[in-house]
């Protein structure tokens, strides 16, 4: 017999069904909570609500899990390409050397933008932040292709959009932060793969070519994977969500961009190297800062520590870690803030308060370090997050569509004030 969980509200007892995932995670299903006892679950941040059933990724931060389709992240980091994990994540099996020499070969030939796009990009000021560029110009593409504004219209139509996304959005990136600098725009290539374009677009200059490091590559297409997906969080739940009106994909994805931006979601990179430079700024002094740390009544708090779901440690950070420490080594680079944040992860790692707590040095702290390194501006950091996780929200909303999932909309508990009468202004 199927267990079932029992609530008993007003005197009567109902019985709604217990659901068990593949990895024994388990829920009870409320779906039909409202309409059988006139209850609805109050959880605000929806931490212990399940949204959906999903296949795409699993996630034990108390064990320090995460598998891509089942794949675990340490083998896909080490042995995939981006665009090969990308190709899992959306259509749900590792493809074929055929299958994914196809999927590069289609994304290549459309990295390039419209003309047009050069328009919109001077219309933003000198300086303007590249994640609000990067979300206007992705929706921006759905009237390019208008084709794609039916997201139901038929698989292949749907396939030459997610195509495009993936192709594009490095390019709009790229551009993004050469329009805020005002320096011309390097176009795609088609002699690179996909990070080494994105790392040309970026770094090339007029008089001189740019020379991919293979070290600074590998470790950007590692992040990349390492940034893919990560199961219900705050942007990808913003997708589906937005997805679920069957809005199309381009202003489902810029609604995930938006939702990335906020500091406390991908915005904790950025913030890692700010706290780095406060720290240079005020002398260097690492002990200070850490007994800053460590005081509970010292507002102060380390940045790239820890991390919500993770408890004992953060996977991802395990494998970035070594991928950090070879672009340092490689590019040899004197900078006292890269200096300091060695110091601190050191500190980190060893001292007794940190360790006991979980506040280990997580992705976040790692990728500002690399990033820093091979000279993507602090702007950029979020942007590199959002190319990073574009597949994993192409997956969930390509999901969402496949299983019909209903139109988002949660419920409330209202506390504003009663019925009132209205009375005229001149009475009151």
């Amino acid at each position: 017999m199927s267990e079932v969980a029992k609530i008993t509200l007003d005197g009567e007892t109902h019985e709604f069904p217990v659901v068990v995932g593949t990895e024994n995670e388990k829920a009870i299903d409320i779906s039909k909570l409202r309409g059988t006892t006139g209850y609805v679950t109050l959880d605000p941040g929806f931490k212990n609500t399940g949204s959906t059933k999903s296949a795409i990724t699993f996630l034990n931060g108390e064990d320090g899990i995460l598998r891509y389709r089942g794949y675990p992240i340490e083998q896909l980091a080490e042995k995939a390409s981006f665009l090969e994990v990308a190709y899992l994540l959306i259509y749900g099996e590792l493809p074929t050397k055929i299958q994914l020499e196809t999927f590069e070969n289609e994304i290549t030939r459309h990295t390039l933008v419209h003309e047009d796009m050069k328009t919109l990009l001077r219309a933003f000021p000198a300086g303007a932040h590249p994640m609000g560029v990067a979300a206007s110009l992705i929706v921006s593409l759905s009237t390019f292709y208008p084709e794609s504004q039916d997201p139901n219209r038929n698989k292949e139509a749907l396939n030459l959009t997610i195509i495009r996304l993936l192709a594009k959005l490095p390019t709009i990136a790229a551009w993004a932060y050469k329009f805020s600098k005002r320096h011309p725009v390097v176009y795609p290539k088609n002699k690179y793969n996909y990070v080494e374009n994105f790392l040309n677009m970026m770094f090339q200059l007029p008089t001189e070519d740019y020379e991919v490091n293979p070290i600074v590559s590998k470790a950007l297409n590692t992040l990349l994977i390492l940034h893919a997906d990560h199961e219900q969080n705050c942007s990808t739940s913003t997708v589906r969500i937005v997805g679920s009106s069957h809005a199309n994909l381009y202003a489902s994805i810029s609604a995930g961009i938006s939702a990335l931006w906020g500091p406390l979601h991908g915005g904790a990179n950025q913030a890692v190297i700010e706290m780095l430079e406060a720290i240079k700024a005020d002398g260097g002094n690492i002990d200070k800062w850490i007994a800053k740390a460590k005081d509970k009544n010292d507002p102060f708090r380390l940045m790239g520590f820890g991390h919500r779901v993770y408890k004992n440690f953060d996977p991802r950070a395990t494998i970035i870690k070594k991928a950090a420490d070879d672009v340092l080594s490689s590019l040899g680079i004197d900078d006292p803030v890269l200096d300091i944040a060695k110091q601190i992860e050191e500190i980190a790692l060893k001292d007794e308060y940190f360790v006991k707590r979980g506040l280990y040095p997580n992705v976040d702290f790692y990728s500002g370090i690399i990033y820093r390194a091979i000279g993507i501006p602090t702007e950029m950091f979020t942007v590199m997050f959002a190319i990073g996780r574009l597949p994993g929200w192409i997956a969930q909303w390509k999901e969402m569509l496949e299983d019909k999932a209903p139109i988002g909309r949660p419920r409330q508990i209202y506390t504003g004030p009663n019925k009132r009468d209205y009375v005229e202004i001149e009475k009151r």
